[in-house]
């Protein structure tokens, strides 16, 4: 099916626009618990045709409904009442979000049907496990785990929508913006549940530089001037956070974060379900959603095995939700894409190549950083590379249980191992900033647990290879990796822990400020 895939997929811009639009034409509506698919579904029909449908639950009932034609919405706005409860004084915002109720809920409860809903977030763990266990080899397990976290299409169009009511409040100040969703929504490699990061663009402000080159006059807006464009970011966020905290239909919780390195608006959606980030146009953040965007539309061995490798690091705890001295997902993922390129043959290309396809439309030079690469995929050769997932799980593991960190760092432009120029225990070079390096939050305790893990696991890979166990009940090949090591036999942990010196276990737990220090040393099987 790759082969076919590859013939026309779609380039990143044109699908983000085709989502943008789509969501556009979107509404979500609470149910009642007791609903009549086809009576909702025929009175929203008396408004404009519905090109798609589905339910999802979360703390109720609701439909996304994307109707055909935009002006649908407007009509069907014109038709919805104000809500009525005396006890409580409204905000008069008119969105795209609305309860349905049925007038008179006896006779409709006879004829109620139960309606599929679609799942917005992924199964545990524990049951992964349990399906793992059926598989007939590690890849068909890789491509399971896969099936079951990645973003379903109803997800996507969810997350997009969450946008485009963001966007609403935007346009009531600066009507031709645009919220657009970037990093692990759009990258492909999104798992259910994750957040919503969402920027704000003022896409135009670039193009009126080139309007106003022709002919004898100069004209230009009058614009409020400010000494950094720092400092405007931080209003127009303080000003859209204020909004969406006073105006805004089950927006809750907003933080408004505006020191940060990149000021933000934190919030959560409720209609929708997601924590959402807004900040504001990041353009090196959307190149690097677009380059992973690339990578895992390239193979169907790249999502795959970065899907796994992300469940396995959650599960040792060698990831974390919140911020630390933890490797980040973006750096796990990096890691992988690296891996990748250094394969033979390789399965996907370096950065550098990706420059070298890329024509004039794809040039692009941001901050006097270059950030240039072709967006085609067809232009892209396939990789000749046969090899399995089951071949690449090992090897992926073994190479990184002994890469020589202390030396090397992680180049994705030259896909390969450079000297590191600065100390940091793990050094990945931003594909893009090439001064910055993405994990120089990682300490060296850290880096060490995630060597002892990685051997562990090649380890594990390896005995089961020679002794084709299969058969048996218990959990084997991914599903044995999943589990945390220290529960099934502390013992065989001991020997291939050897380098891990007992003052940089001290400082983990610090890291980790864990005050039941015991489970950890059980889990480094100390």
């Amino acid at each position: 099916t790759d082969a076919e895939v590859n013939t026309r997929k779609k380039t990143f811009t044109e699908v983000q626009t085709e989502r943008l639009e789509q969501a556009e034409r979107t509404v979500l509506i609470k149910c009642p618990p007791k609903l009549n698919e086809k009576k909702l579904l025929q009175y929203l029909s008396s408004h404009g045709n519905i090109k798609s449908h589905f339910f999802f639950e979360n703390r109720g009932i609701h439909a996304l409904i994307e109707f055909s034609e935009k002006n649908s919405i407007a009509s069907l706005q014109d038709a919805v009442g104000l809500p009525s409860a005396a006890e409580h004084h409204v905000v008069p915002f008119k969105s795209r979000l609305f309860t349905f109720t049925p007038k008179n809920p006896v006779s409709q409860a006879a004829e109620e049907t139960p309606v599929h809903l679609s799942p917005q977030s992924h199964i545990p763990v524990k049951e992964l496990i349990q399906k793992l266990c059926h598989a007939d080899s590690i890849s068909n397990q890789m491509y399971i785990l896969l099936n079951e976290y990645q973003l379903t299409e109803e997800n996507i169009k969810l997350r997009f929508l969450a946008c485009s009511l963001v966007r609403d409040f935007a346009r009531a100040y600066f009507p031709d913006s645009m919220v657009k969703p970037f990093g692990s929504s759009v990258n492909t490699f999104g798992k259910l549940g994750c957040d919503v990061d969402m920027f704000l663009d003022f896409h135009d402000v670039q193009e009126h530089a080139t309007k106003t080159k022709k002919g004898p006059f100069e004209m230009e807006y009058q614009m409020k001037r400010l000494p950094s464009e720092r400092l405007a970011t931080q209003k127009i966020l303080s000003v859209i956070g204020d909004c969406l905290d006073n105006f805004g239909p089950g927006c809750v919780s907003v933080q408004k974060i505006l020191n940060a390195r990149c000021p933000l608006v934190k919030f959560s959606h409720q209609p929708t379900g997601f924590q959402c980030d807004l900040s504001v146009s990041n353009s090196i953040a959307i190149k690097s959603s677009e380059l992973l965007y690339i990578y895992g539309c390239l193979d169907s061995r790249v999502r795959a095995l970065v899907f796994s490798v992300r469940c396995w690091a959650r599960v040792h705890g060698l990831t974390n939700s919140v911020p630390g001295t933890w490797i980040t997902n973006f750096s796990l993922t990096m890691m992988v894409m690296f891996f990748l390129q250094k394969r033979s043959p390789p399965i996907i290309p370096t950065l550098d190549q990706l420059k070298e396809l890329a024509d004039e439309k794809d040039k692009h030079v941001i901050g006097g950083y270059d950030c240039s690469f072709v967006s085609d995929l067809s232009k892209i050769k396939p990789t000749k590379n046969t090899e399995t997932l089951d071949v690449l799980l090992s090897d992926f593991f073994e190479y990184f249980g002994n890469f020589d960190f202390r030396k090397n760092s992680i180049n994705l432009r030259k896909g390969k191992e450079v000297n590191k120029p600065e100390s940091s225990p793990l050094y990945i070079w931003n594909p893009f900033e090439q001064d910055l390096n993405i994990s120089k939050n990682v300490n060296q305790p850290q880096l060490e647990k995630f060597v002892a893990m990685a051997r562990e696991s090649a380890w594990i890979l390896q005995k089961e290879e020679k002794t084709q166990q299969v058969i048996s009940k218990d959990p084997w090949g991914l599903a044995a990796l999943l589990i945390p090591f220290g529960k099934s036999n502390p013992s065989k942990m001991k020997n291939r822990m050897k380098g891990i010196g007992s003052e940089t276990i001290r400082s983990l737990l610090d890291s980790l400020k864990l005050n039941n220090a015991n489970s950890l040393q059980k889990a480094v099987g100390k």
